[in-house]
């Protein structure tokens, strides 16, 4: 009886890391995003990966940063940031708010040095616009940023995020 139940538990186990490993591997708010906007990239990869979005079906890409519901990136960090503050300004504080400004304590946070993530050389990420999360992100080297190259880097990328939001058939490569 102990060893069909041990069997039992075996089998039990295997099927389900079977199914986790058929899941999507983007996170589930990637499958909400409907419109992105590419910021710019090394070597012009924004504009390939824009071309294999749209062709492939995997995203609606605007030119208009205010109508993206995320972006897509290859460094984040400070510059980044700096960037989604140019593109998305906080909104002006109200009179009453700005009067509390003011007169509370500068007690914020303060970065220093430099981020360990900026320039990930060959990491795209998927950015939610309003969260600021990560929503998807790949790491691919390439062997240079020629032409032919870089039109290869964006098609294995939207093909890695169309299979990771599970938007291919299983066994589709």
């Amino acid at each position: 009886m102990v060893n069909r139940a041990h069997a039992y538990n075996e089998d039990v186990k295997r099927i389900l890391f079977a199914a986790a490993l058929l899941l999507p591997a983007a996170e589930p708010e990637a499958r909400n995003v409907k419109t992105v906007y590419l910021l710019k990239m090394t070597a012009g990869l924004d504009q390939y990966l824009a071309n294999e979005l749209t062709t492939g079906n995997v995203y609606a890409v605007t030119t208009d940063p205010q109508r993206a519901d995320a972006l897509f990136t290859d460094s984040v960090g400070e510059a980044f940031e700096k960037r989604i503050a140019e593109l998305y300004p906080p909104p002006a504080p109200k009179k009453d708010e700005k009067e509390k400004t003011e007169t509370a304590s500068t007690d914020q946070v303060v970065r220093l040095g430099t981020s360990t993530w900026s320039r990930g050389h060959g990491t795209v990420f998927l950015v939610d616009r309003k969260t600021r999360n990560v929503l998807w992100s790949m790491h691919r080297t390439t062997k240079n940023t020629q032409r032919a190259q870089m039109v290869e880097q964006a098609k294995k990328i939207a093909a890695q995020l169309k299979k990771d939001l599970g938007m291919t058939p299983q066994g589709a490569k």
